[in-house]
């Protein structure tokens, strides 16, 4: 009886090989998905078999959530997640949800590496964003990939299945972040190619436009947008495309170009226009006078529209004869209507040199036929430089006076310091250039060259007046009003080298100079009269006819002592 009791209790190595079954079934099957029969349905319950001694039990609304299922039969296998083999009362703890929340994931991550969209729908808002159910699993849809471009209501596209991309997953962090926008950019790619393969360069369409930037405006061409460019928009000049086009016109393009790389499609409306350009040289000749209106002010001068389409360029420096320094806008504005002369055109490169000044009347030939060269005008001093004086002569034109050219008796910074700005002065024409645009005055001209009435001759003795001492030499005067000038060299003020130095003078000395040279009309040259000196230069010759006796008493000294003594005497 004892042995036979003993054959049905279990021994001690039965007891280890059962709890080793149920510990490995235990690891090998919890928190994972099982497949689980259907017992029964009991009220809000149903009862699953997952092959173990215990049961489970699963709300009744974890099924209804299925895509077209309903509420399992008895006999039915459906897939549930394990959370734990047993609980406190003894039953198994499973769950349809988390089970098809897993199944969920594991089809994702397949459509995922496949690269392949997954249908979804938005449930709820959430910050930065939108929540999107992908059948067992939810994913966050940031805004900026709700559709290609901004949408201001979503309500439509709430709680409607639809393709998304997935952008990305994070399993352990429960993390998925999808994009409708991704869907729409292939769908609309693969449109687009097919479309592009449709139209041909040069082929005319109508269009709608659908929105107008700074540059262009885009328009609809049945599925595909097109750039028209503003440049293509008329032929004449178009500051913004709304000077054009509004939103929504229905408008004829043609199709300039078409970028099969990029699936580009450029648009043109002025290729439908006849060019403007055409003919441009008979139509508008050089040297023809003609009426435009200002479109354009640069820093380098002024467009001007001569007809729709066709305008050209005036210079700055054809925009007038005297206002040479001035900004273009201050001499032009636009919209103003102006007479230019077509000065150059060349249609092949679409440019017309067009010139202002030229069609108004030249102050310069105005001048000089008001003022021949020799008359006298009357002018205001204008501007003072180290090279002479500036004397406005009108509104327009100034005159200069060289140097040279203002005082008889004066030169350099003397003449200079006899004017002040804004001194009324009166001067002589002396040269008008009317192409380098230039007059040269003359005050001193007005009055007559003292020199030209004076007369000189050689060795003859002035007294003079020393005005100026320089390193070169003096300058003197002398004659009546000591109005003439000479300048005496410094190799002119003795023979003696010693003596050459100008600094022995000062302004105001009077000394004596003898003419050297003389040409009528100019001033004598002059050089320092030795004066009483030719006593100076007498004993300096019977000096040197001494040196000669005494040698010469040294051959023969009886004649050469008398003679001596007579030099010497």
């Amino acid at each position: 009886m004892a042995q036979a009791q003993d054959s049905l209790t279990p021994s001690r190595d039965d007891f280890a090989a059962l709890l080793d079954e149920s510990l490995g079934s235990r690891g090998m099957v919890e928190g994972r998905v099982i497949p689980a029969t259907v017992i029964a349905v009991e009220h809000d319950f149903v009862v699953v078999d997952i092959g173990l001694k215990t049961e489970g039990r699963i709300p009744v609304r974890e099924f209804l959530v299925d895509d077209g299922a309903g509420t399992p039969k008895a006999g039915d296998i459906v897939e549930v997640y394990l959370d734990r083999i047993e609980n406190a009362l003894g039953d198994a703890v499973v769950s349809r949800e988390k089970a098809r929340r897993e199944e969920a994931w594991t089809r994702l991550e397949k459509s995922f590496a496949a690269g392949d969209a997954v249908n979804g729908a938005l449930v709820g808002r959430v910050k930065g964003g939108f929540t999107v159910d992908l059948g067992g699993a939810n994913a966050f849809l940031p805004g900026s990939q709700v559709d290609i471009r901004p949408v201001r209501d979503v309500g439509p596209l709430m709680n409607i299945v639809q393709p998304f991309a997935i952008l990305k997953m994070d399993r352990q962090r429960g993390n998925i972040v999808v994009s409708r926008r991704a869907v729409l950019e292939e769908s609309r790619a693969s449109e687009r190619a097919e479309i592009v393969g449709q139209l041909k360069e040069g082929e005319v369409r109508e269009g709608v436009v659908k929105n107008i930037t700074d540059y262009g405006a885009f328009v609809d061409l049945g599925g595909i947008d097109g750039l028209l460019h503003v440049t293509d928009m008329s032929w004449k000049r178009v500051n913004h495309p709304s000077q054009v086009l509004n939103v929504g016109d229905t408008v004829k393009v043609q199709i300039v170009k078409i970028n099969p790389d990029t699936q580009r499609i450029s648009l043109g409306m002025k290729q439908l226009m006849s060019d403007p350009w055409d003919g441009v040289d008979a139509k508008y000749p050089a040297g023809g006078k003609f009426t435009g209106r200002v479109t354009n002010i640069t820093d380098y001068g002024a467009f001007v529209e001569l007809e729709a389409g066709v305008e050209g360029l005036v210079h700055v420096s054809e925009m007038s004869w005297t206002k040479k320094n001035l900004h273009p806008s201050k001499i032009l504005s636009t919209s103003q209507e102006v007479d230019v002369l077509v000065l150059d055109v060349d249609g092949d490169k679409r440019r017309i040199s067009l010139g202002i000044k030229q069609v108004q009347n030249n102050p310069w030939d105005a001048f000089v036929a008001e003022n021949p060269v020799g008359s006298v005008i009357e002018g205001e001093v204008k501007n003072i430089t180290e090279f002479g004086l500036f004397v406005g002569l009108n509104a327009e034109l100034d005159g200069m006076v060289h140097l040279s050219d203002i005082a008889w008796d004066a030169q350099g910074e003397e003449a200079l310091a006899r004017f002040n700005k804004g001194d009324v002065v009166k001067a002589k024409v002396l040269d008008v250039d009317v192409e380098k645009e230039r007059i040269s005055l003359g005050i001193k001209q007005v009055d007559s060259d003292p020199m030209a009435d004076a007369e000189f001759r050689k060795g003859q003795i002035i007294t003079t007046k020393v005005v100026e001492v320089a390193s070169g030499g003096i300058e003197v005067a002398f004659g009546e009003g000591d109005a003439l000038r000479s300048f005496i060299r410094k190799s002119d003020l003795s023979r003696d080298r010693s003596e050459q130095r100008p600094e022995r003078f000062a302004v105001g000395d009077r000394v004596d100079a003898m003419v050297t040279s003389y040409e009528k009309g100019r001033p004598p040259r002059l050089a320092l009269h030795q004066g009483d000196g030719a006593e100076r230069r007498e004993r300096s010759d019977r000096a040197v006819r001494l040196v000669r006796q005494r040698r010469l008493a040294g051959r023969h000294p009886g004649r050469g002592s008398q003679q001596a003594q007579i030099l010497v005497r």
